[in-house]
């Protein structure tokens, strides 16, 4: 084979790969998302449906400036137990946030099984896969032999089946941002590691509490928060309603949740709604496997947005993509998450 030949062969291949590595991403990415509003409607206690405000298509308007922030970070929440009396070995966590939690109390040696969507810390790509909140394995946690699943509330068939095989469960819901700390607080003492519990929790309340103060005295600018949209365009938009720790992670970064009036934890909304509303500010976070590597495809399609030239927080350049899982895992890093909110709501922060 001659040497052209080879590095022509090479080149396809790696370009081969890199689609492929893309497909993969953008799947994940899809699959992500889906799980994450599946999951906020469960916690929410009801059937899988949203608040749907207008399903129009987008307006059009002039293109006009924006910026792109890419800040990676992360955030979730808690709540609810079943206890029993010796501290478990063999934890399997099907919730993210609660798997981060466990490894900052400094017990991640005793998780044997994470969900597919878990990615932080990096221990956990070591650690067996069991599905998540659509798709537990159930064979899979039973042949690990768990001494504790950490399930969402609302999975009540897996629950009946740890209880017919007599495995000790703790039943999680997550709602506002002050359920992470009561969560951190409840796993802790479940897990045997109530002190480290104890100080976790104290130093995210400490964290929050350091933000809120500095913001108290700034304005507060109308803010929406966007967690899901069809990437090519601005359809599917869902945004965070006035309840839930994504809105409650906004006001704590100083910003006015624009949809704060909605009291839903995810609200889909219309081009029309947002030109209606006239945020100052566009926050969109974007998760999920391999964005943090794609910024200049994120860059291209947050363009989108310049379609709403009348909003002013386009006409203003005040539209922002911030990259991380930390801002829809209600966990130890919502400190993190709130930080890297209100840096971008109050730029004279940074």
């Amino acid at each position: 084979m001659t040497k052209s030949l080879r590095c022509g062969l090479s080149t396809l291949n790696n370009d081969q790969s890199a689609e492929r590595g893309a497909r993969m991403a953008r799947r994940d990415g899809r699959e992500y998302r889906e799980h994450l509003r599946e999951e906020q409607r469960s916690q929410a206690g009801c059937p899988a449906r949203e608040l749907v405000l207008d399903r129009r298509g987008p307006a059009t308007s002039p293109g006009v400036a924006w910026s792109l922030t890419v800040t990676l970070a992360l955030a979730i929440s808690a709540f609810g137990s079943i206890a029993t009396a010796a501290a478990p070995q063999r934890i399997i966590s099907i919730i993210p946030s609660v798997t981060e939690m466990i490894f900052a109390m400094g017990a991640g040696a005793r998780v044997v099984g994470v969900t597919s969507f878990d990615r932080h810390p990096p221990e956990v790509s070591r650690i067996a896969r069991v599905g998540a909140l659509l798709d537990p394995d159930v064979e899979r946690i039973l042949s690990l032999k768990p001494d504790l699943v950490v399930v969402y509330n609302t999975q009540t068939e897996l629950k009946q089946r740890l209880d017919r095989a007599g495995i000790p469960y703790y039943s999680y819901e997550h709602r506002a941002l002050a359920d992470i700390i009561t969560t951190i607080r409840a796993v802790g003492t479940r897990i045997g590691a109530g002190p480290r519990g104890e100080q976790l929790a104290a130093d995210v309340e400490r964290g929050i509490d350091a933000v809120r103060t500095s913001v108290a005295r700034l304005a507060r600018p109308s803010t929406l928060l966007v967690f899901d949209r069809n990437p090519s365009s601005l359809s599917d938009i869902y945004a965070s309603g006035g309840f839930g720790f994504m809105h409650d992670m906004l006001e704590a970064a100083g910003g006015a949740d624009v949809f704060g009036d909605i009291k839903q934890q995810s609200v889909q909304v219309s081009t029309e709604l947002i030109l209606a509303r006239r945020p100052d500010v566009i926050i969109e976070l974007r998760y999920g496997e391999g964005d943090a590597k794609r910024t200049s495809e994120i860059a291209r399609q947050m363009r989108a947005w310049s379609a709403l030239g009348s909003v002013p927080a386009v006409r203003n350049g005040r539209v922002h993509a911030l990259v991380g899982d930390e801002f829809v895992t209600p966990g130890p890093r919502v400190v993190e998450a709130i930080r890297a909110l209100a840096r971008t709501i109050h730029p004279e922060l940074r």
